[in-house]
C-alpha cells in the first residue's frame, strides 16, 4: 500500500510542477459585512473566490481582506452559518465591498448543491430529487446526531439496528445493512467492504466538522457508479481555509428512562474540533469524537418458526422447538422420533439378541411398560435378558414408545441464552479525521486526509453480531483544481474483537454438553432429552409434562449466565475464530482501494456547454481467514473497472437544460454494464421548475454474494457465494436442494407421520436447478417527473413521483439438501440449509412519490413531507424484502429566534406498519410516531449555544426492523462553543 501511494504522490507533485509556472496578476480584494436586519458586524463569515479555494474569513469586526491571483471576472462567494450566500462578481481590484446578509428563514431554496450533476446549481434548478442539510440545519436539528435527522427528510427511512448503527434507505428494499444504497464521505466510499455496506456513522463524521449534505434518491449510477440504485448520501466536511479556530461540543442526556430491562443509563458525547490556515497557504484541520452509552437491548422473545419463516404461537414451556427471535443458541435442533431410531440402532448393533427379545417381549398384547419391566425381572422365560439390562434400561423407555406410537416426528431445540447474557450493550464510538490542505496556487491544492473510527456496537445482518472494537481507517490524498481532480484512497476494514452472538450461544452449549457423543451416543443433550421423555411417556405421563421433564434432566448442571464457568467459555469461545477452531470471532482484514479522476471541460467551451469526463478503478482486497469469505487457504482479489462521460447545455433563453450521460462499469467476475442517464428540467417561472429523467443504474453482486462460504444461525445454515465455484463446492447441481416452500409443504405431512416420513410427492421433480448464465449484476431504470416551485418567497414545494423496473434483480434462495445417513435413509429430517444468492427471473416494479412543504411565517418555519412507496406484483421465487411503509409523513415547526437569543426545533414523525423479510427473520413491523424536540439559547458574548433536547420525547418504545431492538427517548442537554 505505501509503494502505491508513493507512486500517486509523485504524481500528485509532477502535474503540479508545470502550474507554477503559470503567470498571473495579483487581485486585492477587502470590506466589510453585516447583519441585514440588526446592521451589527458579522464575524467568521468566510469569503471566497467561487470555484478556487482562494479567500478568508472576516474578523471581529467584520471585515475582510485577501488577495487572490488569475484573470477576472471573479464571482465572490460570501457565506455564513444561518444566512443565505451572496454572490456578487468584480472584475479588478476592490476595496471598500459592503455585504448585508439576511438570515436564511427569508432565502428558501436558494442552497446551492453539486452532487445532482457534479456541477454547482441552485437546488431549485436540480434536473433529479435531491435533499439537502447544510450547517445551519445541522446546528437546529433536535436530534442526537445530524445522522439521526435524515429520519426527516422525505423519502427516507432508517433501520436502527443498535444506538450507533443505523441504515439509511430511500424507495423501498431496505435492510439492515443496505447494499443498494452508497454513502460517500469527503467523495470516499464509506462502506465497509468486508461487510458490503456503508456502517452508518459508528465511523464516520464528527457533527462540528460536517459543513453539508446532500442526498439523491434512486438510482444515480451514471455518476457514481456501481451501487447506490436506491439512493446515494454525500457528506461533506468543512475545510480548514473557510472554517477557522476551535469549536467543541459536549452532549450529556440518559436514555433506557422507563425500560423493564435496565435503570435509565447515561449518554455522553464529546466533539472537539480544530482548524488554522497560514497565507491562505497551508490549512489543517483535525477533529474527534467520542460517545459513551448503553446500547438498546434486544428483548424479542417470540417464537419464530425458521423452516416456515414466520412467527408461531408458544413458548419455551409450550414449544419443545421454541426459538426466541432476540434468544440464541436455541437455533438447533433434532427431531425427536429421528433421535429416538438412532438410539434403538446403536443398541441393536451392540446387543442383537437381547434387542430381538426385546422386540418379542412388545408383541405381547396388553402388557405396559411397568409388565415390560417385572417379566424381565420374575418371568424364567425372559431370564435371558436380565443380564442385558444395564445396556437396555436406558432405551427401553425409546424402544416402548416408538412401538406403541407416543413418539411424535416433533423437533426438539435446545435451550438458548438471551441476548443481553451474550452481546456488549457498552456502546462507545471514537471518530477522528485530519487533513492536511496546501494551495500551489488559488486555484489547486493538494489534501492528504486520514478518517478513523472505532466502536462497540450491535449489528443485524443474518445473525446478531457484537462489533466490540471494531474499526474503519480511511486514508486519501488529492490533488483538485477548479476543473479537475485526481485522488486515490484506501478504505481499511478492522473487525477486532467482533464475534457471532448467535454461534456464541451455540458453542457455550457446546462447551457443556455436545448436542451428540460419538463415543458414548446416550451422553449427548439431544439424546438425554430423548431418553427422559420416552422414559416419562412410557410411564404415562403427558406429552406436555415429559417434554418438561426431559428439559429438566437435559439441561442439569447447564451453564448460568453471569457465572464464572459461564463467563470463562463466553471468553474462550469469543477468542477463538469462526471455522474449524469452533469459535464466534471474526478476523475481517479486508481492504479496498480506489482511485479516480475527474475533468470538466465547461471552461474551456466558455461555458457554452457543460461537459465532464471521469475514470475509476476499485480493487477489493479479502482478508477473513476464513472466517467470512472462502480464504482460509487462497488469495481472493475483485477488480473493478469504469468510466463516464456527462453533457449539458441550456437552450430558449436558458429556460431548458438537457444534459445526458453515461457511465461503463466493469467487474472481473461480471460482464461490462452501460448505464445512461437523460435529465431535463425546465424553467416555468421564476423559481418555479419542472424536472424529468430517465436514469439507470446498477450494483454488482457483493464481495460476499460472490465469495461467502459462513455457517450462520448456530450452524443450522450456510451462507454461500452465488458464484459457479460455490454450487460445484456443495454439489448443489448434483445432490440438487429443493426450495423452502416446497420443503416446509413436506414436512408438514412429516410431522403427522408415525415414521417421520412425509410424502414424498411433495417433492418429486421439485428439485432447484441454477441459471446456466450464473450471478449477474442487478440493473434498475428509473421514470421520474417533478416539480419543485418558491411561491410568494414563502412557500418552497417539492413534489415527485416515480416508476423503477429493476431486472436480474438479486435476491436469495433458501435450499434443503439431502442428508442422508443410517437413521435418516431419506435425507429429509434434518437436511442442510444453504442460502445462496442468485438472480430472480422477471421485472421487478416499484412505484411511488413523495411532497414536501417549507413554510415561513415570521421567525416561524414550517415542514412537512410525506411519501408513498408501493411495489408491484412479484415474479415466483422472489423474497419481498421491499421492506418500507407504504406511507410516511413528517412534520415540524421551528425558530432560529423566538425571543432574544432563543431558538426552538420540533419535529413529528409518523409511519404506516409493514412486513420486514430478511435472513435473520420476518415479521410485521408495528406503526409508530416519534416527536424529538430541542430549545436553544445563544450566548454571543462567549460565542456558545446551549441546547436542551430529546428524540422521541414521549419515550413510547419502536422498533424499525424485525428482530432489532425497541428504541426509547434520549433526554440530553448540549453546550457547543463556537458552532
Amino acid at each position: 500500500m505505501s509503494r502505491i501511494f508513493t507512486r500517486l504522490a509523485m504524481v500528485l507533485l509532477a502535474l503540479c510542477t508545470g502550474f507554477f509556472q503559470l503567470s498571473a496578476q495579483t487581485v486585492n480584494i477587502s470590506g466589510a459585512v453585516t447583519d441585514k436586519a440588526t446592521g451589527e458586524a458579522l464575524p467568521g463569515v468566510s469569503v471566497t473566490v467561487r470555484g478556487t479555494t482562494s479567500g478568508t474569513s472576516t474578523d471581529s469586526n467584520g471585515k475582510f481582506a485577501f488577495s487572490t491571483t488569475g484573470k477576472g471576472p471573479f464571482t465572490l462567494v460570501v457565506s455564513y452559518l444561518g444566512y443565505a450566500t451572496q454572490l456578487r462578481e468584480v472584475s479588478a481590484s476592490s476595496t471598500g465591498l459592503s455585504f448585508q446578509l439576511e438570515t436564511t428563514a427569508n432565502t428558501l431554496g436558494q442552497d446551492v448543491v453539486i452532487s445532482a450533476s457534479r456541477t454547482p446549481e441552485r437546488i431549485l434548478e436540480s434536473p433529479v430529487s435531491i435533499e439537502r442539510i447544510g450547517v445551519a440545519a445541522i446546528r437546529d436539528i433536535p436530534a442526537p446526531s445530524f445522522y439521526d435527522a435524515l429520519n426527516n427528510i422525505k423519502g427516507v427511512e432508517m433501520s436502527a439496528q443498535s444506538l450507533t448503527f443505523k441504515s439509511v434507505n430511500t424507495r423501498g428494499f431496505n435492510s439492515n445493512g443496505n447494499t443498494r444504497f452508497n454513502q460517500f464521505v469527503d467523495g470516499m466510499d464509506n462502506q465497509a467492504p468486508g461487510l458490503n455496506f456503508s456502517v452508518g456513522n459508528i465511523v464516520g463524521m464528527t457533527e462540528l466538522d460536517v459543513e453539508n449534505v446532500e442526498l439523491l434518491p434512486g438510482a444515480s449510477s451514471a455518476l457514481y457508479g456501481a451501487g447506490g440504485i436506491n439512493g446515494t448520501l454525500l457528506m461533506t466536511s468543512k475545510n480548514p481555509f473557510d472554517y477557522q479556530g476551535a469549536s467543541f461540543q459536549f452532549k450529556t442526556g440518559i436514555n433506557h428512562v422507563n425500560d423493564g430491562n435496565v435503570s435509565a443509563q447515561p449518554f455522553n458525547q464529546l466533539d472537539v474540533r480544530l482548524a488554522k490556515a497560514w497565507n491562505n497557504k497551508f490549512g489543517i484541520k483535525t477533529a474527534f469524537s467520542f460517545l459513551q452509552a448503553r446500547d438498546w437491548y434486544g428483548t424479542d422473545g417470540r417464537n419464530f418458526d425458521r423452516t416456515g419463516r414466520q412467527l408461531k404461537a408458544g413458548d419455551r414451556a409450550s414449544d419443545p422447538n421454541y426459538d426466541g427471535v432476540n434468544v440464541y443458541g436455541d437455533e438447533i435442533n433434532a427431531n425427536l422420533q429421528g433421535v429416538s431410531r438412532q438410539l434403538v440402532a446403536g443398541f441393536a448393533a451392540q446387543q442383537p439378541a437381547a434387542y430381538g427379545a426385546f422386540n418379542s417381549l412388545l408383541a405381547v398384547p396388553g402388557l405396559n411398560y411397568s409388565g415390560i419391566i417385572n417379566a424381565i425381572n420374575t418371568n424364567p422365560q425372559f431370564a435371558a435378558l436380565r443380564p442385558a439390562l444395564p445396556q437396555l434400561a436406558p432405551v427401553l423407555g425409546v424402544m416402548y414408545s416408538l412401538n406403541r406410537g407416543t413418539t411424535p416426528s416433533q423437533a426438539i431445540s435446545r435451550t438458548g441464552y438471551n441476548e443481553a447474557d451474550l452481546v456488549d450493550y457498552n456502546t462507545s464510538s471514537l471518530k477522528t479525521s485530519t487533513a492536511l490542505h496546501y494551495k500551489f496556487t488559488n486555484t489547486i491544492q493538494a489534501i492528504a486526509q486520514a478518517n478513523w473510527g472505532t466502536g462497540t456496537s450491535v449489528y443485524t445482518g443474518t445473525d446478531r453480531y457484537s462489533l466490540r472494537n471494531f474499526s474503519i481507517g480511511q486514508y486519501k490524498l488529492e490533488l483538485r483544481g477548479e476543473d479537475f481532480y485526481l485522488k486515490g484512497y484506501t478504505t481499511q476494514e478492522r473487525s477486532g474483537d467482533a464475534y457471532n452472538a448467535t454461534l456464541l450461544g451455540t458453542f457455550i452449549n457446546e462447551a457443556w454438553k455436545p448436542s451428540s457423543n460419538p463415543t458414548n451416543p446416550t451422553a449427548g443433550w439431544f439424546a438425554q432429552y430423548t431418553l427422559a421423555y420416552s422414559g416419562a411417556r412410557a410411564q404415562g405421563l403427558s406429552e406436555e409434562a415429559s417434554h418438561a421433564a426431559a428439559r429438566g434432566v437435559a439441561d442439569q448442571g447447564r451453564l448460568v449466565p453471569g457465572s464464572p464457568a459461564f463467563n470463562l467459555a463466553k471468553e474462550a469461545i469469543t477468542k477463538r475464530t469462526i471455522g474449524p477452531a469452533n469459535g464466534a470471532r471474526f478476523n475481517d482484514k479486508t481492504n479496498l482501494y480506489h482511485y479516480e479522476g475527474m475533468y470538466n471541460f465547461t471552461n474551456a467551451f466558455n461555458k457554452a456547454v457543460e461537459f465532464q469526463v471521469g475514470a475509476s478503478y476499485r480493487l477489493y482486497d479479502l482478508r477473513s481467514d476464513g472466517t467470512i469469505f472462502d480464504d482460509l487457504n487462497r488469495k481472493l482479489t475483485i477488480k473493478e473497472y469504469g468510466a463516464f462521460g456527462q453533457l449539458g447545455k441550456k437552450f430558449f433563453e436558458d429556460k431548458l437544460k438537457l444534459t445526458v450521460a453515461g457511465r461503463f462499469d466493469k467487474s472481473q467476475n461480471f460482464e461490462g454494464r452501460f448505464t445512461p442517464r437523460i435529465t431535463g428540467v425546465y424553467t416555468v417561472a421564476p423559481n418555479n421548475n419542472i424536472r424529468a429523467s430517465y436514469q439507470t443504474g446498477f450494483r454488482n453482486p457483493t464481495t460476499q454474494d460472490q465469495y461467502i462460504d459462513l455457517a450462520v444461525a448456530g450452524g443450522s445454515t450456510r451462507l454461500i457465494g452465488g458464484l459457479p465455484e460455490f454450487i460445484e463446492k456443495y454439489k448443489l447441481n448434483t445432490n440438487r436442494g429443493y426450495l423452502a416452500d416446497d420443503y416446509r409443504a413436506y414436512a408438514a405431512t412429516a410431522a403427522t407421520s408415525p415414521t417421520g416420513v412425509g410424502d414424498l410427492s411433495k417433492l418429486n421433480g421439485k428439485e432447484f436447478t441454477f441459471d446456466s448464465e450464473g450471478l449477474r449484476p442487478e440493473r434498475v431504470a428509473s421514470f421520474e417527473l417533478g416539480y419543485k416551485g418558491l411561491l410568494d418567497k414563502s412557500l418552497l414545494i417539492d413534489l415527485y413521483g416515480y416508476y423503477n423496473t429493476y431486472q436480474d434483480f438479486i435476491g436469495a434462495v433458501e435450499l434443503f439438501q439431502k442428508n442422508v445417513t443410517a437413521a435418516d435413509p431419506t435425507g429429509l429430517q434434518s437436511p442442510i440449509k444453504y442460502n445462496v444468492p442468485v438472480n430472480i427471473g422477471g421485472d421487478v416494479n416499484t412505484y411511488g412519490g413523495a411532497l414536501g412543504l417549507d413554510y415561513l411565517v415570521g421567525k416561524f418555519s414550517f415542514n412537512g413531507n410525506t411519501s408513498y412507496n408501493k411495489i408491484g406484483d412479484l415474479p415466483a421465487g422472489l423474497l419481498n424484502t421491499f421492506n418500507t411503509p407504504e406511507w410516511r409523513f413528517n412534520a415540524g415547526i421551528g425558530a432560529k429566534e423566538i425571543v432574544k437569543h432563543v431558538g426552538f426545533n420540533v419535529q413529528y414523525r409518523w409511519q404506516d406498519e409493514f412486513y420486514w423479510n430478511s435472513t435473520f427473520g420476518s415479521g410485521m413491523v408495528p406503526a409508530f410516531s416519534t416527536v424529538d424536540a430541542q430549545i436553544n439559547y445563544r450566548i454571543p458574548s462567549v460565542n456558545s449555544v446551549l441546547k436542551l433536547g430529546g428524540s422521541n420525547i414521549a419515550n413510547k418504545y419502536y422498533t424499525t426492523s424485525f428482530g432489532n431492538p425497541a428504541v426509547g427517548a434520549i433526554y440530553y442537554l448540549a453546550l457547543t462553543f463556537n458552532p
